[in-house]
């Protein structure tokens, strides 16, 4: 069993985003679907019947959503990573997830449900760990004024005196 398992609260798109994500990450699943009966109808404002909770998993990672209503929306103080491997991967995973959402920077970007993804190449922290300061400065510089990260341009960065 999964330790800690994200739990993500929808006003009530969990079934519709649920179904967003699996579609876009391999080794993708969704999983048992819970429905609010008569007594959650009345405590939560959700009609019987309709979807509580979604539980999924994106590239085997397990996740809950739950339709809750409208008292809470995402921030970018809660953002999940994606490290991808190339410049493909991070095109492919960007132009999905902000596909209706909002491009911000770095990296950045939030999904047309608001939620904040980081779509990060991995050598990226290859090129800021490195021993040099001088090259990793300039790695950050190249990165801070990107919006979706290139990776050549991050090793040209590197290239620079």
């Amino acid at each position: 069993m999964q330790k800690i398992t994200p739990f993500l609260w929808f006003h009530d798109q969990a079934e519709e985003a649920v179904k967003f994500y699996t579609s876009i990450f391999k080794n993708s699943r969704i999983g048992k679907i819970t429905r609010y009966d008569k007594a959650g109808e009345k405590a939560a404002g959700r009609p019987a019947g309709s979807v509580m909770t979604i539980e999924f998993q994106l590239d085997g990672q397990k996740f809950v959503a739950l339709n809750g209503g409208p008292q809470f929306k995402f921030t970018e103080a809660i953002s999940f990573v994606v490290n991808c491997q190339a410049q493909a991967e991070v095109d492919r995973f960007w132009k999905k997830l902000s596909a209706g959402g909002k491009e911000v920077q770095c990296g950045w970007l939030q999904d047309k449900y608001g939620l904040s993804w980081q779509i990060v190449p991995t050598v990226l922290f290859e090129l800021l760990g490195g021993k040099d300061a001088a090259k990793s400065q300039r790695v950050m510089e190249a990165m801070l004024k990107m919006v979706k990260l290139d990776i050549k341009g991050l090793k040209r960065a590197v290239q620079k005196k």
